[in-house]
């Protein structure tokens, strides 16, 4: 049950991330997921400095992992374009 968890809650991380960084046009469902699994695994880096432990899905670990992926979507987008929108 875990992981269909982390599949949903990832997805709507990654589509608000993308509608933030306005890229949702480009990304499909699977892309939104990843982003946002992986932006919450960035954002856990970056705001546990370095220790990512199992925390209860909370506001505060949602926002943190919106941030993360709004990091990530940024990252992609300077690699590509050369700027951040």
């Amino acid at each position: 049950m875990g992981i269909i968890l982390w599949l949903i809650i990832g997805g709507v991380i990654g589509w608000l991330a993308s509608i933030i960084m306005r890229t949702d046009a480009q990304q499909g469902i699977f892309l939104n997921i990843v982003v946002g699994v992986v932006g919450a695994f960035i954002g856990g880096l970056i705001i546990s400095g370095g220790s990512i432990n199992n925390a209860p899905l909370t506001v505060t670990s949602f926002l943190v992992s919106l941030l993360g992926a709004v990091v990530l979507l940024g990252i992609v987008n300077l690699v590509r374009r050369g700027s951040v929108r």
